[in-house]
């Protein structure tokens, strides 16, 4: 069994930067997809930002430009660059995994980041 465990989450003012990580231990075999989602009060959880072990990465259109996927498949872990944060990137973020690619199926289990203007 996979576990996800992330950090890195907290209260910043608006215009700072926080680094999110997650690593994921456990039975782990041929993660491909790796990715964050966040959920903000009374909203649907979205996709902030995913990348595929063949390096392709994808963004939400309210963080291109602002935020930055890494990851390091030699340590399972994923990492979130959040740069220029703005009140509305207050939520609580999920790192998420999966085997193929686009597609999660193993969870963190939620970091809380909240940006105060």
């Amino acid at each position: 069994q996979v576990q996800l465990v992330e950090s890195g989450g907290g209260l910043v003012q608006a215009g700072g930067s926080l680094r999110l990580s997650c690593a994921a231990s456990g039975s782990i075999f041929s993660i491909n997809a790796m990715g964050w989602f966040r959920q903000a009060p009374g909203k649907r959880r979205e996709l902030v930002a995913g990348t595929s072990k063949a390096g392709s990465t994808n963004y939400a259109d309210s963080v291109k430009g602002r935020f930055t996927i890494s990851r390091d498949d030699a340590k399972n872990t994923v990492y979130l660059q959040m740069n220029s944060l703005k009140p509305e990137d207050t939520a609580v973020y999920y790192c998420a995994m999966g085997n193929v690619a686009s597609f999660y199926n193993i969870w963190g289990q939620g970091t809380q980041v909240t940006v105060s203007s």
